[in-house]
């Protein structure tokens, strides 16, 4: 990871971090501990301000992101219940193929080996969907398989198909 640092002069230090997808993220600290986070999309344009933190703000922030409190898994090397079976909850993205269609039509279990167990769909949950009901951009599925099998729904949603992730 490449951070780069750089002098504010009058106001403190700016810190601008890239993440991988062509955008930056950038934290200018005034010298009174209050803290500025933007986001740049494009490195030629201005970057977007997205909020203030307080000194104490800022203190908590990081420790949330280092994870002192919680250390997530590696969920690829995990042995779980239910023969390697995993929860998760995915949601159908704006631009979905599946958006629009029905649960029966789009056959996700038979092409992705995942369970259907809910639909969240803003304040209500479809528990048990049924092959009637339609799938929209934004549900969340609650998902239950394999590790392969919830990469599967994944590229499901985004694609339209199934490639093969093993």
């Amino acid at each position: 990871m490449v951070i780069y640092e750089a002098d504010v002069p009058g106001v403190g230090k700016r810190y601008e971090v890239e993440t991988g997808d062509g955008e930056r993220a950038v934290v200018i600290i005034h010298h009174d501990g209050k803290r500025e986070l933007f986001r740049r999309a494009d490195p030629d344009a201005d970057a977007e301000k997205l909020f203030d933190l307080t000194a104490e703000q800022s203190r908590q922030l990081a420790t949330s992101l280092e994870g002192t409190d919680f250390q997530p898994l590696d969920l690829d090397d995990i042995d779980v219940p239910l023969g390697g079976a995993l929860m998760e909850w995915v949601e159908i993205p704006e631009k979905s193929p599946v958006a629009g269609e029905t649960m029966g039509s789009v056959h996700l279990g038979k092409q992705t080996g995942v369970t259907i167990a809910a639909i969240q769909r803003g304040d209500e949950t479809i528990g048990s969907p049924g092959a009637d009901t339609t799938l929209q951009a934004g549900d969340i599925l609650v998902a239950i398989g394999s590790r392969s099998e919830q990469n599967a729904l994944e590229s499901l949603l985004e694609t339209g198909s199934v490639e093969d992730s093993d």
